[in-house]
């Protein structure tokens, strides 16, 4: 028989990324390590950092046509990323 007060290990996880405010780092973390799988292998050997600050998606990119593409289809990156976890945890694309 369980007592009233016990949780699953999910319940206990999620309580516990709710306490210490640690889900919307966790999203972005996720989203930083699928780039690749997202923007493809090709665009990712092209870019040497990818990093969340303040919900704004930074790319530093190697290449000037990249660069420019990437520029014309922010729109699209951002949802693309955002779609990737489920919520919208980017707002904003700087192309470096």
């Amino acid at each position: 028989m369980r007592n009233s007060n016990e949780q699953s290990l999910k319940e206990v996880i999620q309580d516990l990324l709710n306490a210490y405010r640690l889900r919307g780092k966790l999203k972005e973390v996720k989203l930083v390590n699928s780039w690749e799988k997202v923007m493809g292998k090709t665009i990712a050997n092209r870019t040497s950092e990818v990093f969340i600050r303040d919900r704004i998606l930074y790319v530093r990119v190697l290449s000037s046509p990249l660069k420019q593409e990437l520029h014309y289809n922010r729109a699209k990156v951002i949802k693309m990323m955002n779609d990737e976890v489920g919520e919208e945890v980017v707002t904003s694309l700087v192309i470096l």
